[in-house]
């Protein structure tokens, strides 16, 4: 009896603890949320998508480039890291399944998911930037794609090692080789779950500043050439939000609040996606 209680008093403690943790982060969040949301409506104008930045100490302009250049990166940066991450964890869950190399290359996975981003863009700078000689957008693509790649990689081994076998066998007796498998019969019962880690990818990596530092810099003019440094929203907020003039502290909270709404939408899009999948 002494036992038992003493574990009911642990279990009310430890409920207690993560109640408490979870309301505190939950309040930050709707503190930062409602910041960013207070200054950034106010801020938000025409222009600012209309026009490229004016020169420093003028007011006016707007963040076109930083805009079109994050979308660029961000769109470069998926079709790199989607099908990588998606095939690697193909080929770990039924290729390498139970093999050394699988539990090798997942315990690798996580630990990249952890790699602060900014260690990832100091790596693409010295492999890719410093040799040749210039930030680029693909650098900066490149980057976020690695920081993608590990959690489109573990998600989508997770999702497929949860489809029965007994689906595959099914697939087999009725001569199907065993890519038609994975491709028509594997994939649609984890497409759910692989899309879930896309969608948190890409949502990671759209608010993603440090390692784009280090690999596409910043480009204060209007530019679709990734291989030359380009504009992105992430790094123009950082600029603009230590910059010593009050016109660029505006933008730079109706970016904040653009780029939330962005990803904020993304990830509503995927769950009701998701949903309706879920219910046919």
């Amino acid at each position: 009896m002494v036992g038992l209680r003493k574990r009911k008093v642990v279990n009310v403690a430890a409920l207690t603890l993560s109640s408490l943790a979870a309301l505190l982060g939950v309040f930050w969040l709707i503190f930062i949320l409602a910041d960013v949301l207070r200054h950034g409506v106010a801020a938000i104008h025409w222009d600012l998508f209309a026009n490229d930045p004016a020169p420093a100490g003028i007011t006016g302009g707007g963040l076109r480039n930083a805009f079109v250049g994050q979308l660029l990166i961000t769109l470069a940066a998926t079709v790199i890291g989607v099908p990588l991450g998606v095939l690697g964890g193909t080929f770990l869950a039924e290729y390498g399944r139970g093999t050394r190399f699988a539990r090798a290359v997942s315990v690798l996975s996580d630990l990249m998911i952890g790699v602060p981003s900014i260690v990832i863009g100091a790596v693409v700078y010295a492999v890719l930037v410093k040799p040749l000689g210039h930030f680029s957008g693909w650098a900066g693509a490149v980057a976020l794609a690695v920081i993608m790649i590990p959690v489109i990689l573990r998600t989508t081994e997770n999702m497929l090692a949860l489809v029965p076998w007994t689906l595959r066998e099914a697939a087999f007796a009725l001569g199907a080789p065993y890519y038609r498998v994975i491709v028509q019969v594997v994939y649609r019962g984890a497409a759910t779950g692989i899309l879930t880690g896309i969608l948190l990818s890409i949502s990671r990596v759209a608010g993603e500043t440090a390692p784009l530092l280090f690999t596409s810099f910043n480009n204060n003019f209007y530019s679709t050439d990734m291989s030359a440094p380009m504009a992105s929203l992430t790094v123009s907020i950082f600029q603009y939000a230590t910059g010593p003039y009050e016109d660029w502290h505006q933008q730079a909270w109706a970016a904040s609040l653009i780029i939330s709404l962005v990803i904020l939408l993304i990830t509503v899009v995927g769950r009701l996606y998701i949903k309706m999948r879920g219910q046919k």
